[in-house]
């Protein structure tokens, strides 16, 4: 997906944001390491049916209004299938279902829906429209994928990663492809859990530079070059994402034609893998296209912790919904 670009260079997208003692998950880089890692433990903890104080249901009686912008499998089976979990419940609405179809302002819907609900998620095709929905409601919002980030996807990650390899502190993972809103999430899990990140990117796909001055002011291990081995060479994970979004170019200026072109050279297939560490594991938020940014060999080979990976954005979204709701 396209990143347009950040707010302002060497600060978070959002600020603290939580007013009114909300407590908003919008992007990792507005959340101390602390505060993201008791996210995790919330997670951890649900996922082994180990719940803390021991109420396996502890968001009874609260709904969780989800509005879809774009298509979902994952975010939406995974909020809707964690919050029945947690006792609550769900309402479903898409773009066209709604009144913002027929032109009804994000403001205005916002206002609305926080006198229905106790949380909103949102999976949007403008952080704009991200950006509205928190200055307009009074209940938390989840961000659940804008253009510009998908902080929900990363925790999912963080989690597999330490499920499989340990503390990811101090380790190194690589990105090879398109920096787009995943790679940006990316950067920002490298502040914030303190792992090292490198980056390969042709070069008019670069993340933006606002997250690149964010990240550099922070004191992050981040690296970007053009050289997928370069990146990948003895790394303890290697990450990649769907070169095409939606059945979309991810750049406005850029045909599907022109990105293929410019990615093929970031191909995750065998002999990339290999320059990585042996116990290396391969992580892909999915949708993916074997053949194209991965292959098959990889994705559905043993160091892939793909599965993993899909089955913990059940279990870290419970934690997030527990913690804006605690």
């Amino acid at each position: 997906m396209a990143l347009p670009g950040t707010t302002r260079a060497n600060e978070p997208a959002f600020g603290n944001g939580g007013g009114g003692g909300r407590k908003h998950f919008l992007d990792l880089a507005d959340l101390a390491p602390a505060t993201l890692r008791e996210i995790l433990d919330l997670g951890a903890a649900f996922k082994r049916a180990a719940p803390p104080g021991g109420d396996p249901a502890p968001l009874a009686g609260k709904t969780l209004a989800m509005i879809f912008e774009k298509p979902s499998t994952r975010t939406r089976v995974s909020f809707e299938v964690g919050m029945r979990q947690l006792g609550g419940d769900v309402v479903i609405l898409s773009h066209s279902e709604t009144q913002l179809g027929r032109g009804e302002s994000i403001a205005d819907t916002a206002r609305v829906l926080s006198r229905y609900v106790d949380i909103i998620m949102l999976r949007t095709v403008s952080v704009a429209h991200l950006e509205e929905m928190v200055q307009h409601a009074t209940v938390p919002v989840i961000n659940g994928l804008s253009d510009r980030s998908h902080p929900c996807q990363l925790m999912a990650d963080i989690m597999t990663f330490e499920e499989r390899l340990g503390p990811i502190a101090g380790r190194v993972v690589a990105w090879t492809g398109d920096g787009n809103n995943v790679a940006a999430s990316w950067i920002e899990a490298a502040v914030r859990f303190g792992f090292t990140l490198r980056l390969a990117c042709p070069e008019p796909l670069r993340p933006p530079a606002g997250v690149l001055d964010w990240a550099a002011s922070e004191g992050g291990d981040i690296t970007v070059t053009i050289d997928p081995k370069d990146a990948v060479s003895g790394a303890d994970c290697v990450v990649t994402d769907t070169w095409l979004s939606m059945g979309e170019g991810t750049g406005e200026d850029r045909s599907p034609e022109e990105r293929i072109e410019l990615l093929t050279p970031y191909r995750v297939d065998d002999g990339l893998m290999a320059l990585a560490k042996p116990d290396a594991i391969f992580l892909h938020c999915l949708p993916a296209s074997r053949e194209r940014e991965v292959a098959p060999s990889v994705i559905d080979g043993p160091r892939s912790a793909v599965w993993d990976e899909a089955e913990n954005r059940l279990h870290t979204q419970k934690g997030i919904l527990s913690w804006c709701l605690a």
